[in-house]
């Protein structure tokens, strides 16, 4: 008899009587002590697992460790759901023992199958021995994502230092209240240890030469990167460019300066430099769509930026790349990416 027969028994017009009740919990006691147990197991298992991915949603770290991480989330959620409900399911009422133990084996066998899948999914992360300081400049709230997404998140796997500078907060092209949150969630989920967003006027940081500069100065003075990341001269936004020049003025005595691919970058955009992403495009992906005030906008697509990535790693002999433009560039500076 199951418990919920138990419970009606013990019914009275207008609810469970106190025998009812009674005879409820001494039920449950005689279910608990005896088979309950495992889909108690599962149930807090379930929760947990669930608990966990859901925590992961907003932009966890946990959430871009492995390739495809928005569709494994996905399907994870739907698995642990079921469970969830099949094993109160066989709490609450006496299926029988043959689907009782089928429950119980596909309890077991899905959470088997799911850390065999993630961890043959997990992106290979290579250590460095000498972790680097890494300075990102960009212009607009979106453009380190577009630009170098992978490169970033990949340099912070490998136990380097990124930070990144914003110098306006894109209000031009969105919204001014929006933009620079939607930055600070992506720079949390490549795992930038700070992120400064500044508010020069967007379209115009060519009148601000001067100020943006002593701006980027006081970043590397306070940071002392190794490597910097910017724009480059061959892009016709003017923001761009601006930030471009202003990179290398306040670069000047720096060894390695590295300019990135912009959406906006003309014909004369000529990489020499090819940074391996494969593994990181889906962390790329998820990054420039965490921008949703540029949703919508042709570039911040998945299939323009699998396509650029791509592009770039055929252009490497490689599956997937993002490609840089060196000012200079001291070996040692950057290692082996």
């Amino acid at each position: 008899m199951d418990l919920l027969t138990v419970a009606v028994s013990g019914t009275t017009g207008t609810g469970i009587d106190g025998n009812g009740w009674q005879v409820l919990h001494r039920a449950w006691l005689e279910r608990l002590g005896g088979d309950m147990l495992p889909y108690v197991t599962g149930v807090l298992l379930s929760v947990g697992v669930l608990g966990y991915v859901l925590s992961g949603i907003k932009h966890g770290r946990h959430g871009r460790l492995v390739r495809n991480a928005t569709v494994l989330r996905s399907a994870v959620l739907v698995t642990y759901f079921l469970l969830l409900s099949l094993n109160l399911w066989c709490i609450f009422a006496d299926l029988g023992t043959v689907a009782e133990d089928f429950v119980i084996a596909l309890t077991l066998l899905a959470t088997g199958a799911w850390g065999l899948i993630v961890t043959k999914r997990r992106i290979p992360i290579a250590i460095r021995a000498e972790p680097r300081r890494v300075l990102a400049v960009g212009a607009h709230p979106d453009d380190l994502e577009l630009a170098c997404g992978g490169t970033l998140a990949k340099l912070v796997d490998a136990r380097h230092e990124v930070r990144g500078l914003i110098l306006s907060q894109g209000e031009r092209g969105g919204s001014r209240d929006a933009r620079p949150g939607e930055a600070k969630n992506g720079a949390s989920f490549i795992g930038l240890t700070e992120l400064q967003v500044h508010n020069f006027p967007d379209t115009r940081l060519d009148t601000m030469g001067n100020e943006i500069v002593e701006t980027i100065e006081a970043a590397i003075r306070d940071f002392k990167p190794d490597v910097i990341f910017t724009h480059s001269a061959h892009d016709q936004h003017q923001d761009h460019y601006a930030v471009h020049k202003a990179t290398l003025r306040a670069a000047r005595a720096h060894h390695s300066i590295l300019c990135f691919e912009s959406p906006s970058v003309t014909r004369d955009f000529d990489p020499s430099v090819f940074v391996d992403i494969d593994g990181y495009v889906d962390v790329k992906v998820e990054a420039v769509l965490s921008h949703r005030d540029q949703a919508g906008k042709p570039y911040m697509t998945p299939e323009r930026v699998r396509g650029m990535a791509s592009f770039r790693g055929a252009q490497a002999k490689n599956y997937s790349a993002e490609a840089f433009e060196p000012v200079r560039l001291l070996g040692s500076a950057i290692g082996d990416l």
